[in-house]
């Protein structure tokens, strides 16, 4: 397929515009040729940016791997630098990917060091893995498998986007606008953050936010405020006299709402509306930081909030289970990591913890979110990128007297022992409550947490869901069962179970595929209530017994990798940590 069969398909797609969307239709198009039987194409690749991983686009690929008859990926790589850097050039990167017919192993190769990428005769080292390659271009764990599961409902958003840069004042502006003269102006204009500020130094921001109010309350309540947004937002005008306000938008919402932000975000006010505090990550990030931020501040379009105040959360969603997660989850703009609310958070389970279990991550993350925050206050010079970065090289076994001076400094400053072993600590915590081995290799960690969104999948299907915050949720997105019993006062727990459970069709057991096997069984056996037989196991599955052989393969298998116990053979379960 020519650079003539590429322009004809744009352009009988003239309202693609952008290149995703364009590499989208072509691998849908490649992959309908493919699969036709009258095609002489065996396969096709492409080479295109590494957002292909990313959760649109690559729901096309796991469309056409699942399909009848399958494609499969037989040559993938997931990230590799493009064309030669200079200065002033954009870190892009790149994917490679070939797919064939028919179901079959692939190799997947990693970039795992690159050099002299600034010159004609760069160096890239790979290591090779062969198995079954994922949409998401990984071979194991099946991420793109994992299900948004209801426990999760309605707490994460990304924060506002203001479409109008005069929603932005500094504390004197807000001043002259009417702050502490005009009553309840103080709930109209507040602090203001975006990632910049939570990594590095904040400005010294505030945004003008009118959602709720009517123009017409606005003129009355506050007209100094009133005539600014007309100016700077309705009808702002560039240095030559055009037109660059939202009268000029072409969104007829942007043009007739022109007091209110682009983006408010509705569904994350009322998640925090209560709260004191509430969880901010900065969506692309070189670091995957989570912390608490002051109820009072506003975040921008480029941090993802997380609608609770419990240290219990942010303590989990902080940890490594988490981070590896959200790592492997998320995309990447460029080389730094990027959190998407769809990927890392909604289908992320949270461990069943006890109440002890519970406490002791709340205490955790409550020292290392006030241990942070006292280090930048008492030193001006320190941000959280300097402080993770010297963290980084600690990890990586960097002795403290071998820094450079700049690095010992912020080592010092920063008390960098104590926050790895906040982190360290806070791990320990969180893997205990999942009931397993803090030191998982990552790929196991991944699968166990695969298998587990499944449980909780099917546990939700069943009836029982683990809301987070079920005061808040029951009431907007419970059953009417579940909105029943808080109604009437009885206490919501963290698992709610209807008195009878609907009967649900059971899963297939994966043929042909290790890893989806082994999820299946984990997943199985992270819902039991009690060790399973390789015939009770078999029995969880359709097909019954005809099953029998993978089964007791694969519990063989998992029991000589140490991820299971078993009493003489006969019955199996998770092997929890100590």
């Amino acid at each position: 397929m020519g650079d003539a069969y590429a322009e004809a398909l744009w352009a009988a797609h003239p309202a693609m515009n952008d290149s995703a969307d364009f590499v989208m239709y072509w691998w849908d198009h490649a992959a309908l040729i493919l699969a036709a039987k009258r095609s002489k194409l065996r396969r096709f690749g492409f080479v295109t940016t590494n957002s292909i991983t990313q959760v649109f686009q690559r729901r096309t690929i796991a469309r056409h791997l699942a399909a009848k008859p399958p494609l499969a990926l037989v040559m993938a790589i997931p990230d590799h630098p493009w064309t030669k850097l200079s200065p002033d050039s954009a870190a892009v990167r790149i994917a490679m990917t070939v797919a064939a017919r028919e179901r079959q192993s692939g190799l997947l190769l990693e970039v795992i060091e690159e050099t002299g990428l600034e010159t004609d005769a760069p160096q890239i080292a790979f290591s090779a893995r062969t198995g079954t390659i994922n949409a998401d271009l990984t071979i194991g764990a099946d991420l793109a498998s994992a299900r948004p599961i209801r426990a999760n409902e309605g707490l994460c958003s990304r924060g506002v986007s203001l479409h109008g840069a005069g929603f932005i004042v500094t504390p004197a502006v807000a001043e002259h606008l009417g702050l502490g003269r005009r009553p309840g102006l103080e709930k109209h204009i507040r602090l203001y953050r975006n990632g910049r500020d939570l990594m590095s130094h904040p400005r010294q921001a505030m945004v003008i936010d009118l959602f709720g109010l009517t123009a017409d309350e606005v003129r009355s309540k506050f007209p100094e405020l009133y005539q600014h947004i007309v100016l700077e937002v309705k009808e702002k005008k560039d240095d030559t006299g055009k037109l660059i306000g939202r009268d000029a938008n072409n969104r007829a919402s942007y043009r007739e709402n022109w007091w209110i932000h682009g983006e408010p975000r509705g569904e994350l006010r009322p998640a925090i509306s209560r709260l004191d505090r509430f969880i901010v990550t900065v969506e692309t990030a070189k670091h995957r930081i989570l912390m608490f931020m002051a109820a009072d501040t506003l975040p921008d379009n480029m941090l993802v909030a997380i609608g609770s105040e419990d240290a219990f959360h942010l303590g989990v969603l902080s940890s490594r289970v988490h981070i590896v997660w959200a790592l492997h989850s998320g995309a990447t703009l460029e080389d730094r990591p990027r959190y998407s609310k769809s990927r890392c958070f909604d289908p992320f389970p949270f461990p069943a913890a006890d109440d002890l279990q519970k406490a002791r991550i709340r205490r955790i993350a409550e020292d290392l979110d006030a241990h942070r925050k006292r280090v930048l206050a008492d030193h001006p010079h320190l941000t959280l990128t300097s402080l993770y970065n010297v963290l980084e090289k600690r990890r990586a076994g960097t002795a403290p007297a071998d820094l450079p001076p700049p690095d010992r400094r912020i080592f010092d400053d920063g008390l960098v022992l104590i926050l790895k072993d906040l982190h360290d600590r806070l791990d320990t915590a969180v893997a205990a409550a999942y009931g397993w081995p803090v030191d998982l290799p990552e790929q196991d960690l991944l699968t166990r947490l695969v298998a587990l969104n499944h449980a909780r999948a099917a546990e939700e299907a069943a009836g029982t869901i683990r809301w987070l915050r079920p005061d808040y949720q029951i009431p907007r997105f419970g059953t009417a069962s579940e909105k029943l019993d808080l109604r009437g006062g009885q206490a919501a727990s963290t698992a709610i179970t209807p008195a009878a459970i609907p009967a649900f069709s059971a899963p297939a057991f994966p043929t042909n595929d290790d890893v989806a096997q082994a999820a299946a069984i984990l997943s199985a056996l992270f819902a039991a209530q009690s060790p399973l037989t390789p015939d009770a196991l078999a029995a969880t599955f359709r097909g019954g017994r005809r099953n029998l052989p993978r089964i007791q393969a694969t519990l063989a298998a998992l029991t000589r990798l140490g991820h299971l116990a078993t009493q003489d053979g006969q019955t199996f379960t998770l092997r929890r940590a100590a």
